[in-house]
């Protein structure tokens, strides 16, 4: 099961950074973030959905708010101005009554790679088109129609013909596969590399994500993952890992 908890290092660390005309964020995220949120502000949650932002009052102070997060759950990013960040974050916690934890980033990154989403800089980054990444739903279809965006000649093309590398999903029973894993086919030829890997605590096993060469790239494909000079079965799989949980209009 999946927890509840407040995304920031500690609250020292809040305070640390407390300074006036500053503002500082941190999510919640969970099942139980809207129900916990909903007791500090006036304002009706359930009317605002997954990706919509608004400025309101929360503990008392204006805040911003975007019903998002980097988790895959339901849940929020809050700035606050930041001499009110540890006040906020207690009274998050205080309505809890214990249900929702602090913790940081090393959870926070098992929760985005379970939800597979992409970190900038491992994932992908300048050189990695979003029809490589998976990402082009991100491309509207006006854009796609009148182009003239920047690298709209080589990302047009690639949703007409197909890239030639594509950002897949990857179990595998052995050691965790970390950023740089070689990726192989059953012959041993190298096929693609890791970006991402690590424990799945939901699954109680290991995953990962990277990319391969296209014809590679579709789940229940058997390939090899070199981890530490020795190479390990794996699959290549569908994401997310485990299903996202966004509040969206019900249709």
């Amino acid at each position: 099961m999946r927890m509840n908890y407040l995304s920031v290092h500690s609250l020292e660390l809040l305070l640390s950074v407390a300074a006036k005309g500053f503002f500082s964020m941190f999510l919640v995220q969970g099942p139980l973030a809207a129900h916990v949120l909903q007791h500090l502000t006036k304002e009706d949650l359930s009317k605002i959905y997954f990706g919509e932002f608004q400025m309101l009052d929360i503990n008392g102070v204006h805040c911003f708010l975007t019903r998002t997060g980097y988790t895959g759950e339901d849940g929020f990013e809050i700035s606050v101005p930041s001499e009110h960040a540890v006040d906020l974050a207690k009274a998050i916690l205080d309505k809890s009554e214990g249900k929702v934890r602090l913790t940081g980033l090393g959870a926070r990154d098992s929760l985005r790679l379970e939800a597979g989403l992409c970190l900038y800089g491992n994932d992908m980054d300048q050189h990695t088109t979003p029809v490589e990444a998976g990402l082009t739903w991100a491309i509207g279809k006006r854009r796609r129609a009148e182009g003239g965006f920047l690298g709209a000649e080589v990302i047009l093309k690639q949703i007409e013909e197909g890239p030639s590398i594509r950002r897949v999903g990857l179990f595998s029973p052995g050691p965790p596969p970390r950023s740089h894993s070689e990726i192989q086919d059953e012959k041993g030829q190298n096929i693609g590399e890791v970006t991402s890997g690590g424990f799945s605590p939901c699954l109680k096993k290991n995953m990962a994500m990277g990319y391969v060469k296209s014809g590679n790239h579709k789940a229940g494909t058997k390939v090899k993952i070199v981890v530490r000079g020795k190479s390990y079965d794996g699959a290549v799989t569908k994401m997310p890992f485990v299903p996202t949980q966004y509040y969206k209009p019900s249709k």
